[in-house]
């Protein structure tokens, strides 16, 4: 398995040193730009009720030869060609945001470090437990450490398992599923609505 890994991560590489950070069309997203939108996933709802926000998966745009792709985590850790991601979404409606500071800081050195950082979690599979170890990832955590761990920026505030809503029936139901009688209640988590208010972004499209 770990070998696998090592080779997707290679792939996953040199794939992404060949981005580039615009289209051809003067495209308004860039590499590193966090998108959002309400997934229509089984645990959609149970996440939306838990945060109190109805955008419940996230990702991050990488461009291949001015092609837009979501980085994210659902099934594996992986990049999503922007359109069919879009289209997993409620009504398809998507926000982006970027780094308000994205002109000082997203310099060329800092998006590479980004994408080299993204490369190492490739081929992860999904974590149905949001457990915080970095053998498997959920989708805020993996743009979470992304940013943290190539540039230090800490996108939104981490929180614990118990300081969610657990009490809604929907939530119940799929933490019964996930985790039986042993709920981590002090496990850190990243949602993505800490990331969505995160004061450190800015919206650059919402449709």
């Amino acid at each position: 398995m770990r070998a696998v890994l090592k080779i997707l991560q290679l792939a996953f590489t040199l794939f992404l040193l060949t981005v580039g950070t615009t289209n051809a069309a003067g495209n308004l997203l860039q590499d590193g730009d966090v998108i959002f939108h309400t997934s229509k996933s089984s645990q959609s709802i149970a996440v939306q009720r838990a945060t109190g926000s109805k955008y419940s998966h996230m990702g991050m745009i990488v461009y291949r030869k001015q092609k837009p792709f979501v980085f994210e985590a659902a099934g594996t850790v992986r990049l999503t060609p922007l359109d069919k991601w879009i289209a997993r979404g409620t009504g398809q409606h998507f926000v982006v945001k970027r780094l308000a500071n994205a002109e000082s800081v997203l310099t060329a050195s800092a998006r590479e470090k980004l994408l080299k950082t993204a490369s190492q979690f490739a081929g992860r599979p999904y974590d149905i437990t949001f457990g915080w170890q970095d053998d498997q990832m959920y989708c805020s955590e993996l743009v979470w450490k992304t940013y943290d761990r190539a540039l230090g920026i800490q996108i939104g505030t981490l929180q614990k398992v118990r300081e969610f809503n657990l009490t809604d029936n929907a939530v119940r139901k799929k933490m019964r599923e996930r985790y039986g009688d042993n709920i981590p209640l002090n496990e850190p988590v990243i949602s993505p609505v800490a990331m969505f208010k995160s004061p450190l972004l800015t919206t650059v499209l919402e449709k």
